[in-house]
């Protein structure tokens, strides 16, 4: 899962929105350095991508990518799966506009940033003014996204590529969406993520 989802997972769960978008930028025992609130919300988003990394549609996906490619194959599907999240989110959350959700979550998170990583801090300063996470509904932003990250990180070349991937089994990343993003919501409503 990439940001969307975290924040998304983390909602329905009444977890920490700081927590779960922040928990890449934080290492070791969460427990040592933040509130309680916090340290449970990096938490859950550890098991979110330990739970989800071991799904049978997640690992069957990743045979759609090429030897090329295959190696960065879990970052590729984590900005896939927020594509199709961001694509049907009408669907998925029709309770709420995902323009007025991240307004919410950048509400909630923003008067917190001056206590998180600095490396988090620059994120926020991009993500919520260029819109990422709406833009990511559009399956032609994600090869932005994905070359960005690979300019930033060289032994990640191979993120350009993978686009290619994501293209080619379109079909087959959205049908694995819906057979499991749907259940991690109830997971995440019945708090048992």
């Amino acid at each position: 899962m990439n940001f969307l989802a975290h924040l998304h997972l983390a909602s329905l769960a009444d977890s920490s929105l700081l927590g779960n978008l922040m928990a890449d930028y934080v290492r070791g025992n969460p427990y040592v350095a933040w509130s309680k609130p916090v340290a449970d919300g990096i938490s859950l988003h550890r098991r979110v991508d330990a739970m989800t990394d071991s799904l049978p549609e997640v690992r069957e996906a990743r045979g759609y990518f090429r030897a090329a490619t295959r190696r960065v194959a879990p970052i590729t599907l984590d900005v896939i799966w927020d594509h199709f999240l961001a694509l049907n989110w009408d669907r998925v959350q029709p309770d709420i506009s995902l323009h007025a959700f991240l307004q919410q979550a950048q509400s909630v998170i923003e008067p917190q940033l001056a206590i998180t990583p600095e490396r988090f801090q620059n994120l926020n300063r991009y993500l919520w003014k260029e819109r990422w996470l709406e833009h990511y509904a559009d399956a032609e932003y994600l090869e932005k996204v994905l070359r960005g990250m690979a300019s930033r990180r060289p032994r990640l070349a191979s993120l350009s590529d993978s686009y290619q991937d994501f293209a080619t089994h379109y079909h087959l990343f959205a049908t694995h969406f819906w057979q499991f993003y749907p259940r991690m919501m109830e997971r995440a409503r019945q708090q048992t993520l």
